[in-house]
């Protein structure tokens, strides 16, 4: 038995976790998945097109990180309603209204001739990922019933790692191949949101419990006892996910300006790869004790900022590489072992509001950094602002391993 953060005495009860449940059949724990992943793509889809934006509308990179960051702030109010609303009715009316607004948002990406139109398209997008990472991540715990919980976290991670990583890949090598990039690669993301809709309305959903009284839009939380679980895996994961928010946004600019690689398949393919060392790391230490996870994050968040620092004063395409491989690496383990944390105590009809919770915490040093960073950089030079990020988030990492260290000592965990 490893240790863990503060158990309760008794946990409650749900329809979902007594004996006898039937189960979905196991392939549909996979297709489950398939939203989260689906809307991910979205998610990340326009990093190597920022630049031809830049080029064809014309905007600085404080501009640039400010629309990058309207996602995070469509993402964190959407959170606010999203994990609440979908406990109490249901994860399909939460992920088909969703899926809609994705739809939207490929709209008016596939049109956007203003930096007003990135904006909008950018906000749909991020109230669409706050509600899939609430509802679908949680659908994926509840099709994958009370017996495959670790399975149902490992998969609705990887699921969103894949899907992050994919739309960048998938947007940079169709950016140099195909004519009016801007307008195919969401015509393309449109068909994948198209076959998550289909997936949706097919899922084996258990029925939600009876709607509890309360605001809708609220603060999400946990149930009383497992504050340090949540704490734990914020800490963690917070500096992991500011780390690839960082690369997300002015990975491309760094490549080009500091390393000397330009190109949209190298931007994304470089944002590709991190996201693939997410699910390697994710893969590879499933099966280890929880809090080694999120410790082996924050050292790969830690390392990641070292590398990164070392790049922009080296102009090192190696090194800034290393600094995303690593970043993804930390990012992935400070999900998956939070995640993991909450799935393997929390009841299912607290389970979406707490993945919400789970995710305000990450998100919002995910947005406010690197736009700091970005404005930092039209005055101070790009080198400076990467370095002082650097500096930063290494502190945060370090500060993360400290709370996963000391919440270790409070109480027993259950594997």
């Amino acid at each position: 038995m490893s240790t863990d953060p503060a158990e309760p005495a008794a946990r409650e009860e749900h329809p979902q976790d007594r004996p006898g449940r039937a189960s979905a059949p196991p392939w549909w724990v996979w297709a489950a998945a398939w939203p989260v992943t689906a809307v991910f793509v979205l998610s990340n889809a326009a990093t190597p097109l920022y630049v031809l934006w830049q080029r064809d509308i014309g905007f600085s990179q404080g501009t640039l990180t400010v629309v990058f960051a309207c996602y995070i702030a469509g993402l964190l109010g959407s959170l606010l309603v999203s994990g609440v609303v979908s406990d109490r009715f249901g994860r399909r009316p939460v992920l088909l209204p969703a899926l809609g607004l994705a739809l939207a948002a490929c709209a008016v990406f596939a049109t956007a001739s203003t930096v007003a139109a990135l904006v909008v398209a950018r906000l749909f997008t991020g109230i669409a990922v706050g509600a899939v990472v609430s509802a679908g991540m949680a659908a994926v715990t509840d099709v994958g019933g009370p017996d495959r919980r670790r399975l149902a976290a490992l998969l609705a991670s990887c699921a969103m790692v894949l899907g992050a990583g994919l739309g960048p890949l998938l947007a940079g090598a169709l950016s140099e191949v195909l004519p009016a990039p801007t307008r195919t690669v969401f015509l393309a993301e449109a068909l994948l949101l198209f076959t998550a809709g289909l997936a949706v309305l097919r899922m084996p959903l258990p029925r939600p419990a009876a709607p509890a009284a309360g605001p809708w839009m609220r603060v999400p939380g946990v149930p009383r006892g497992h504050g340090m679980r949540l704490a734990m895996g914020v800490a963690v994961f917070a500096p992991g996910i500011t780390a690839t928010s960082f690369l997300l946004s002015l990975g491309p600019s760094l490549l080009a300006d500091v390393v000397g690689v330009r190109g949209g398949t190298a931007a994304g393919a470089m944002v590709f790869a991190m996201f693939l060392a997410a699910i390697g790391a994710q893969t590879a230490l499933q099966r280890l004790p929880r809090r080694a996870v999120l410790l082996l994050g924050a050292a790969g968040t830690a390392a990641s900022m070292l590398a990164l620092v070392a790049a922009v004063h080296t102009s090192s395409a190696a090194l800034l590489a290393a600094s995303a491989l690593l970043a993804g690496a930390g990012q992935g383990l400070g999900q998956l072992g939070g995640l993991s944390l909450l799935n393997s105590a929390l009841p299912p009809r607290r389970l979406a509001e707490a993945n919400a919770a789970f995710n305000v915490g990450g998100y919002v040093p995910a947005g406010l950094l690197p736009v700091l960073t970005g404005y930092l950089s039209d005055h101070a030079g790009l080198t400076a602002a990467t370095t002082a990020f650097g500096a930063v988030l290494l502190t945060l990492a370090a500060t993360g391993a400290t709370v996963v260290a000391t919440g270790r000592r409070r109480a027993p965990e259950p594997d």
